[in-house]
């Protein structure tokens, strides 16, 4: 058997984790298969006889182009136009296999790729490879440019990121992520009823401009009209997870694990009086995002 032969059985055995640090690493399954390409193409001219462990090495080389393709995507607003001009809950038509994307969103955690969004490129490789994979330090330092100690130090800060600050202390934690959870649960299986049970009588849910393209906030009052409604929005949301947004369970909705909308939730009494529907770039930014434990 000939050297490329090799290579590409063992590129074959491998594709399905070396998709899976791509995923982790870009958010976008269309990304990540661009990225196994481009991986490819730089292994296949590559000398691997001297090489001992090709599954490490394979993803170091899909790692580094990984780390290429999220330093040049700059600031992390700006995206490509499909997505710019995507209805918020819906995201973009032109993505390639909407099912593929969900299921492997889900796999992920919807919550966990927002929040890596917000990590800088090298946070975010030394955090996938390292918490996600078991990646050694001294085996990502190099793809850094650090030492393995800074290394270390980029991954514990994306680690604290990722986990979030202590939660919000007038929020009973557990009542709200159930609450929460449940909320996410009716709407995505349309139970009015089950939805209903949740609302205050008269809770008031309010969206900002940018939610359903209006040139006024939208507000609505009541059980009855607000649950429609979100039912309504969340049968359109394709990328929908639970996640800590300051302090407080709510929910965060992505297009390639970029964050679009925000549910942030006010609960009294076991019931949902408030739900504020965030998609205002600035308003976005200023929310400090965890996953949930």
């Amino acid at each position: 058997m000939d050297e490329q032969h090799w290579l590409t059985e063992r590129f074959d055995e491998h594709r399905s984790h070396l998709r899976a640090v791509a995923f982790r690493m870009l958010g976008s399954v269309s990304e990540a298969d661009d990225a196994l390409q481009d991986a490819w193409l730089r292994a296949s001219r590559a000398d691997v006889g001297q090489v001992q462990n090709i599954a490490g090495w394979l993803t170091t080389v899909v790692a580094r182009v990984c780390l290429n393709m999220l330093r040049s995507r700059g600031n992390r607003h700006e995206e490509p136009l499909d997505i710019q001009a995507a209805d918020p809950l819906l995201g973009p038509a032109s993505i390639g296999n909407p099912e593929q994307e969900v299921v492997m969103a889900d796999s992920v955690g919807v919550a966990l790729l927002v929040v890596l969004d917000t990590l800088s490129p090298a946070e975010r490789l030394a955090f996938v490879l390292r918490d996600l994979f078991a990646v050694p330090f001294e085996e990502i330092a190099p793809m850094l440019e650090r030492s393995p100690e800074a290394t270390r130090q980029l991954a514990s800060r994306a680690r604290r990121r990722v986990k979030g600050a202590e939660p919000a202390p007038h929020v009973d934690s557990s009542q709200q992520r159930e609450i929460v959870e449940a909320f996410l649960s009716a709407t995505r299986g349309q139970d009015f009823r089950a939805l209903i049970t949740l609302l205050h009588p008269e809770v008031v849910l309010r969206a900002d401009k940018a939610v359903m393209l209006t040139a006024e906030p939208v507000v609505v009052r009541h059980a009855e009209p607000v649950a429609k409604g979100a039912m309504a929005a969340m049968q359109r949301a394709q990328f929908a997870g639970v996640a800590l947004i300051d302090g407080a369970a709510g929910l965060v909705m992505a297009v390639r694990g970029r964050l679009r909308v925000v549910l942030s939730f006010t609960v009294a009494d076991g019931l949902i009086t408030a739900i504020d529907v965030i998609a205002e770039a600035d308003r976005l930014d200023r929310l400090n995002l965890a996953v949930l434990d």
